[in-house]
């Protein structure tokens, strides 16, 4: 079955905690703390597969996680990182995340690896906070928290020329043709229900990749019939083989059946009207496909080449070839993503850096305190140890949150609620 699109759920592993521990050996007196630090969380890893070509494994794997980090020992053994989670993709996909749109990572070649989700740092031991005044710290820090995205996976084939028309208009024989790819065909619409891949060989030794797309109708830039499905598989592309059934043989005007497909091309997200094109003149050998050409050539304004074959008996194969191997010749890639597209662009401004927490009043009247870098802080800290918690209280002081708490009106005895957790505010 062939899947080029998904969405699914990642999860990067949870840092290990760190440890409280000290040196208890009988030669050696006041040994310290010796608490290792906490393994590092698995990542979610994107890796290209040339040898895979659906994502077919993915749609039945809606959530991925990685492992999550081992907890620090005693002696300052730091634990074992988590094992990252490797998924294997097909050449030619691109990630981006549902929820804003933007692209995380296009998977171009084989074995490239792109992380999508880092792990959690592993929390530090209590031998990072050893200090003058304080030889015997109990204070450990607590894994950092894992990263979940949700996730849209879309294949788009890399492909050198995309083969497009109307239905039926004998693009699957082209490619049976010029290629070894065997794809179905019979007399009727929408035979092809998958893009098929073929690698052409040129008579002069030169070679490329092209795919055969299912039939385009009327309105499938909006998606009627196989509408958007397939021309993604087209973005790739640098040459496209706009073939027309020149026969008429479906009592469809040629010149008509061009102009629909340019129309959608054009109202595609990508203008795919800015590719090479050859117009490909098919079925030559029926009746009327002559008198059909010459009309059709009377009506094209377009600076486009035309080429007449009949991918039945072969006429004028060779010919074709030579021509598309050279328009790829002229045509370099084509850049997909802008970088505002991309989700880790870094855009440099003169704006103020984010504020790492908010004060807001919660529908019960209690102050709420909120934000990325206070819910990190406030997840990898251990509140079961007396020295945690006022390293806990010192930090917010030093974030600001004291002097915030106070203008918004809390005073000595007031309560004050962190993610869930209530605390009595001490001025």
């Amino acid at each position: 079955m062939f899947v080029d699109l998904v969405k699914l759920q990642v999860k990067s592993g949870k840092g290990g905690d760190g440890m409280v521990a000290f040196r208890r050996e009988k030669y050696v007196p006041f040994g310290g703390p010796a608490g290792g630090d906490g393994g590092r969380g698995g990542h979610v890893v994107f890796e290209g597969d040339e040898g895979l070509s659906t994502l077919l494994e993915l749609r039945y794997n809606k959530i991925i996680a990685a492992e999550d980090g081992a907890n620090g020992g005693n002696k300052r053994m730091t634990g074992k990182g988590g094992d990252d989670a490797v998924i294997k993709v097909p050449v030619g996909t691109t990630i981006f995340n549902d929820q804003t749109g933007k692209v995380i990572a296009d998977i171009t070649a084989h074995e490239q690896r792109i992380i999508i989700a880092k792990g959690g740092r592993g929390g530090r031991g209590n031998i990072h906070f050893t200090t003058s005044r304080n030889t015997a710290p109990e204070i450990a820090e607590k894994g950092e928290p894992g990263h979940q995205l949700s996730l849209r996976v879309e294949l788009k084939l890399l492909a050198d020329v995309g083969l497009i028309g109307m239905p039926s208009v004998g693009k699957s024989t082209l490619i049976s043709v010029i290629s070894k790819s065997r794809p179905k065909i019979a007399d009727y619409h929408f035979t092809t229900l998958q893009p098929n891949l073929g690698v052409v060989g040129v008579p002069d030794g030169r070679s490329f990749v092209a795919a055969d797309m299912p039939g385009l109708i009327a309105g499938a830039s909006l998606g009627h019939g196989l509408g958007t499905q397939f021309l993604r598989h087209i973005e790739r592309t640098r040459v496209l083989l706009h073939v027309i059934d020149m026969s008429a043989y479906e009592g469809r005007d040629p010149y008509d059946d061009y102009q629909t497909i340019q129309h959608e091309l054009a109202s595609y997200t990508y203008d795919l009207t800015k590719r090479p094109q050859i117009i490909v003149a098919n079925k030559m050998d029926l009746p009327d496909a002559e008198d059909n050409l010459e009309a059709f050539k009377a009506k094209l304004s377009d600076d486009v080449e035309v080429v007449p074959i009949s991918a039945a008996t072969k006429k004028n194969i060779d010919l074709l070839l030579l021509k598309t191997a050279d328009a790829l010749a002229k045509t370099p890639a084509f850049d997909l993503y802008k970088d505002d597209q991309f989700e880790d662009v870094v855009t440099y401004t003169f704006e103020a850096e984010k504020a790492p927490f908010t004060v807001e009043v919660a529908d019960d009247g209690i102050i709420e305190l909120k934000g990325d870098a206070l819910k990190r802080l406030f997840e990898m800290t251990d509140f079961s140890r007396d020295q945690s918690v006022k390293r806990f209280a010192r930090q917010l002081r030093s974030m600001g949150v004291d002097e915030a708490l106070r203008k918004q009106g809390v005073k000595d005895g007031d309560t004050v609620r962190i993610f869930g957790t209530t605390f009595e505010f001490k001025d």
